[in-house]
This record gives C-alpha cells, structure tokens and sequence, in this order.
C-alpha cells in the first residue's frame, strides 16, 4: 500500500438485551441490510470515539464499551472493521437516525454468516483479539 493510498476503517458495537438477542439496524442506505451500529471514522478520530460518536448519532443513546474483540478486513468494502462489546450507559428510548428505518433484537443463529462470525467471537472473548478477512 503506498503512502497516499486509503481505506476505510469503521468501528461497530455489539450490545445485547437480557436474552442474549444482538440489536441490529436495518439500513436505508446501500444494500438496506441489518447490521451492526457504528460506522466510519472521521478523520482524527480514535476508534473509541467513533464508536460513542456513531451510537449516539444512530440509537440516540450513550455506550459504554468494555473490550475490542476482534478486528476484521473486508475485502468488497476494502476496508477494516473493528468490534467491541458495548452497552447502553442510559436509559432513553432508542432514537433512530435517518440512516435506519428500524431497530430489533436477533439471536445470533438469525444474523448473516459474516456478523455471526463476528458476534460469536465477541461474546466468547477470552481476552485475545481476534481477526478474520471476508
């Protein structure tokens, strides 16, 4: 990669409810696909902050993330997705952004193959950072 090539690099929650269910947007965007919240980083941003950024500006509501999971390279979007396991800080209801036409709770046997794969390896953490290319 030369010095004034790119990618993208984005950082994405997984947040769950009592049972165990993964929330998941459904996007009005690109191929309107459920997914994860979070999204790109801006420039000068740590993945920390665009993560707390992303969520509030999609759900309306603060995270708090407690460990990075695993770091993953999508080859379509030539780009770098980092995971971290999140929850909700507050109380408020969630307030979708334009982005997202709806929110709801999956068990992780629903999600697509590549977000199970992603997920499972958040919520089975053993303290090692995992990284996978799809």
């Amino acid at each position: 990669m030369g010095f004034e090539d790119s990618y993208r690099l984005s950082a994405h929650a997984v947040i769950t409810n009592d049972a165990g269910e993964v929330l998941q947007l459904l996007a009005t965007y690109a191929n309107r696909s459920w997914g994860l919240p979070g999204g790109a980083l801006d420039p000068g941003e740590t993945i920390h902050e665009a993560l707390r950024r992303e969520c509030r500006e999609e759900l309306g509501r603060e995270v708090g993330i407690e460990y990075l999971s695993g770091v993953y390279y999508h080859k379509v979007y030539n780009s770098h997705v980092f995971i971290f396991r999140a929850r909700f800080t507050d109380r408020r209801h969630i307030t979708l952004s334009s982005e997202h036409s709806e929110v709801a709770y999956f068990p992780l046997e629903r999600l697509s193959e590549v977000q199970r794969h992603r997920v499972r390896d958040c919520l089975e953490f053993d303290g090692v950072v995992r990284s996978a290319k799809f």
